[in-house]
């Protein structure tokens, strides 16, 4: 048994989810031949869901999170956070 205190953090749960359902959409849109980077970046930006193609459920998985989350989980990413 140890003496240490292991540290459980939800945000890395969250973060996780949410790369995992970026990664899924990013995969459906691309077989579906859009640009997934601009269609997701639409989404983001306008908040209009017909900006991810329903094909494989991707417009239902993405708006299972809340797209200020995604940013601010794109964000620290790209910083390195």
């Amino acid at each position: 048994m140890s003496d240490k205190t292991s540290l459980f953090s939800i945000k890395d749960i969250n973060t996780q989810e949410i790369h995992e359902i970026i990664n899924y959409v990013s995969d459906a849109l691309d077989e579906r031949g859009y640009d997934s980077t601009n269609q997701i970046v639409g989404y983001l930006i306008s908040g209009d869901p017909g900006y991810i193609s329903s094909y494989k459920n991707a417009r239902g998985k993405i708006q299972e999170i809340d797209r200020e989350k995604i940013i601010e989980v794109l964000l620290r990413n790209f910083k390195g956070i």
